[in-house]
């Protein structure tokens, strides 16, 4: 079973977000909450490139710098990038200044503009990825999934970078298509209420 702590409040939350309040506010407001919002789904499947090899909490302190950096995951803007701007933000200490990583978020951006030309949003496709069996309270000691290894395959099939498995399954993790929060976490009910009211693309 999933390790807790007890908050500031007294209530149990699963340990990992204990590290920081960045952390804490992140696993309190974020962490699990359905999202279907295609800029923000494609945001956090750049971050999760981005942590590929570092922590979340290095991306986390940096992410309002990405956001600014890459106009608020706009991809539709993204997508017009050119060699210069990988130049630009290269030379950008607020972020991650990784060639390979950087050029991805351009690559991925153009490919997100097909996928929506066939799926009509990022959103109606990735939710098809949504475990049909849910998992045990606390049970997730892995970094993959079945479906986390699918939607991976999929998305490298249409050209994506830096979108492995286990980049997928944080990515799912995020948002919302598997709650893992831990058994006893005050937030996993408040994730499980709104998944039920949420509506799949």
């Amino acid at each position: 079973m999933r390790e807790l702590f007890k908050g500031p409040d007294g209530k149990n939350r699963c340990e990992w977000c204990k590290v920081t309040n960045e952390y804490l506010d992140y696993h309190d407001m974020e962490w699990g909450f359905p999202v279907k919002d295609d800029y923000r789904l494609f945001e956090k499947l750049c971050l999760e490139g981005f942590q590929s090899g570092l922590s979340w909490r290095t991306i986390l302190a940096k992410r309002e710098n990405f956001r600014e950096a890459f106009y608020d995951f706009d991809f539709e803007r993204i997508a017009r990038f050119t060699s210069r701007d990988v130049e630009r933000l290269l030379k950008n200490k607020g972020i991650i200044r990784h060639r390979g990583k950087i050029e991805a978020v351009i690559n991925n951006a153009k490919c997100v503009q097909e996928l929506i030309k066939r799926e009509g949003s990022l959103a109606r496709f990735v939710w098809r990825y949504e475990p049909a069996i849910k998992p045990l309270p606390g049970a997730q000691a892995v970094s993959t999934s079945d479906e986390s290894i699918a939607l991976s395959k999929e998305l490298k099939k249409q050209g994506w970078k830096f979108v492995g498995p286990t980049t997928v399954y944080a990515f799912m993790q995020a948002m919302g298509l598997v709650n893992d929060h831990g058994k006893g976490c005050v937030i996993r009910k408040k994730v499980e209420l709104t998944r039920g009211r949420f509506k799949c693309p």
